[in-house]
């Protein structure tokens, strides 16, 4: 078995036997069942970076094996620098919300555990797939473990809320299946992306096929218009789906346009991105300035999701290698951050049982170690230099402002919304004086709780400082990939 068969089966192997575990008394042992298997899959997928040789856009740790033969679908994998950090992000994600899940999750631990488990496989899947119809198995499947685990461990309105995020995400992905299926079609019977990115589609094909995707990737990201099940799924998702939900799963539909629209459709993707560039403009500033008036902190930090995301869409459609290399970092300098922000919030939920702005203040002075964790997380989301947060958005902006300095000014903006609603989140919940009693009997993180704040910090402060190991990898894959959008596909 090679690498990334062992990076995508080794947690769901471990979600399996967990799920087989359901009796109470065996919680403890499902808790360190999940552990050892959630370090099991990080640790298998690390030779994937050792081993990565640079400077060259070619796939690596390629497997490829029939699946069925009829309809010439292959088990085929493969990694380049797009995916690398991904599937690493994933496997890393998934160590953290185990541990932070350790003491909150008293009910089916072993499902809530396995789901997770099983959850990261499929999505290191989904960053591993070459064969069209491998990725949307992959893609598709992600939504079970996901739905299950807000519609059981969820908040009062967790039913709304999966049937919600199942929903969307399911009516988008119908359309990209059609897409599939007539790609498949007019390659003559074939599901590989490697011969798609050379078929000649003519303009009306990859407008509509262009839509298709667009269907499928906007919601997942989200993009504005149709972020409007996100909110809802982050305030009544338990604290472990929110983190994975906002790290991972949201970059699936960032990595779908890299994967199918921009390297298989580049005249559509040409002749469309001054509507991906608007709508990425929108989803930065005018969701940036909805977050602002949000009361919940789980909503606020769930805008300011999208309002980042948008940077990242931003990127890929100003066609240029430090957009697409902004947006590609931006999306793991999310994946630290924004798994932080709801953790923390998590931390302080634990103890007080509310996640509304108005039920804290003062918390500086019980939490002070909290405290600076909170600070140096909010200032990544703000994009604070030093801190990951800066990095990605930095280099988008250069990139829109060589293409087009209103773009670029305007993506700028974005900066001063998210350094508003972010600090203006943390003055109220962490400073002054104590807001109330629950606030006053407020006791400082646990050891298990610095661990995965420390860990976390480690990460933002890392990237931010030195995010050379991050683009690095991707260079040569980007070259590529801007070689495919380049190059026209209409039939000569």
């Amino acid at each position: 078995m090679g690498l990334l068969s062992l990076a995508i089966w080794t947690p769901i192997f471990f979600g399996v036997v967990l799920l087989a575990l359901g009796r109470v008394d065996q919680a403890p042992m499902v808790r360190w069942i999940a552990l050892v298997g959630s370090l099991a899959g990080l640790a298998v997928t690390v030779p994937l970076y050792t081993g990565f040789k640079l400077g060259t856009a070619a796939l690596q740790f390629v497997e490829k094996s029939p699946w069925i033969e009829n309809f010439n679908i292959h088990y085929h994998l493969g990694v380049d620098g797009i995916s690398l950090w991904l599937i690493l992000l994933t496997a890393f994600i998934n160590v953290v919300v185990v541990v932070a899940s350790w003491e909150s999750i008293t009910t089916r631990v072993n499902q809530y555990m396995g789901a997770f488990l099983i959850l990261s496989g499929l999505m290191i899947g989904v960053f591993s797939a070459q064969d069209a119809m491998l990725f949307y198995v992959f893609f598709e499947a992600t939504l079970i473990p996901m739905y299950l685990i807000i519609g059981i461990w969820g908040g009062p309105n967790k039913i709304y809320a999966a049937f919600k995020f199942f929903l969307y995400t399911l009516l988008g992905s119908l359309l990209m299946l059609v897409a599939l299926i007539y790609l498949y079609t007019v390659s003559g019977g074939s599901f590989a992306l490697a011969d798609w990115y050379k078929l000649p589609l003519s303009g009306t094909a990859q407008t509509l096929l262009f839509f298709a995707f667009f269907a499928a990737f906007a919601v997942k990201v989200p993009m504005w218009p149709v972020h409007t099940w996100l909110p809802d799924v982050h305030v009544e998702a338990p604290t472990g789906g929110s983190a994975v939900l906002a790290a991972i799963m949201l970059k699936l539909g960032a990595y779908g346009f890299l994967r199918f629209s921009l390297p298989i459709l580049p005249d559509a993707s040409h002749e469309w991105a001054w509507l991906m560039i608007a709508l990425s403009l929108i989803a930065v500033i005018y969701v940036g300035l909805v977050a602002m008036v949000q009361q919940d902190m789980k909503k606020l930090v769930a805008y300011s999701s999208v309002a980042h995301m948008g940077f990242v869409t931003l990127g890929f459609f100003v066609f240029s290698d430090l957009g697409v290399s902004g947006g590609i970092v931006q999306m793991i300098a999310h994946g630290f951050v924004s798994a932080a922000m709801f953790l923390g919030i998590g931390v302080l939920y634990d103890r007080v049982h509310s996640r509304e702005i108005a039920d804290y203040g003062g918390v500086v002075n019980t939490m002070p170690k909290f405290a600076a964790f909170a600070l140096l997380f909010t200032m990544a989301n703000c994009g604070l230099p030093g801190t990951a947060g800066f990095v990605g958005e930095w280099m988008v902006i250069l990139a829109a402002v060589k293409a087009n300095f209103w773009i670029g000014l305007l993506a700028a903006s974005a900066l001063i919304f998210g350094a508003a609603y972010s600090l203006w989140m943390y003055k109220r919940v962490y400073l002054g004086a104590v807001g109330n009693d629950n606030v006053k009997a407020l006791i400082d993180l646990n050891p298990r709780e610095f661990l995965v704040m420390a860990v976390l910090a480690v990460a933002v402060l890392f990237m931010g400082v030195y995010p050379k190991p991050f683009t690095d990898v991707m260079d040569a894959s980007v070259a590529e990939l801007l070689r495919h959008v380049a190059v026209s596909k209409l039939p000569q």
